[in-house]
């Protein structure tokens, strides 16, 4: 079970996506893909900066959000979010808020999360990390 970054989605909206993600990604069945909400978001934020927007979004919604299960946040994701920044709090281990709220979505339903900024979550004790862009 997979939780899809924002890096890994927008891959798949380029023109040539990458053909090794491609594969790992038709390797998996529909049921066990996800992404968080804050994915979600992190899209319509990057489609409304571009002036074919409503298009863009239209596609984004019909061949990605529609095809996988979205992860919302609740009690149980910002608990452990709370428990993630409690964890990085004083190390050298820099996270965003919204890459702790992805993580916390990932590992609170036992999923794991796939991205190319494997860096960023590095410093995340519990949370499993695969990169299907790497070669």
């Amino acid at each position: 079970m997979y939780l899809l970054d924002t890096n890994i989605l927008s891959e798949l909206m380029k023109k040539s996506p990458n053909p090794q993600m491609l594969s790992r990604l038709r390797s998996k069945p529909v049921h066990s893909l996800f992404t968080s909400c804050v994915c979600v978001s992190e899209l319509r934020f990057g489609c409304s900066l571009r002036a074919d927007f409503e298009d863009f979004w239209s596609r984004i919604n019909r061949e990605i959000i529609s095809r996988i299960n979205i992860v919302a946040l609740g009690q149980k994701e910002a608990v452990l979010a709370g428990d993630i920044l409690a964890q990085i709090s004083g190390t050298d281990e820099e996270v965003a808020m919204d890459d702790v709220l992805v993580a916390a979505c990932a590992m609170a339903n036992q999923l794991t999360m796939v991205t190319d900024q494997v860096e960023r979550y590095a410093g995340i004790k519990g949370l499993a990390v695969e990169n299907w862009l790497a070669p």
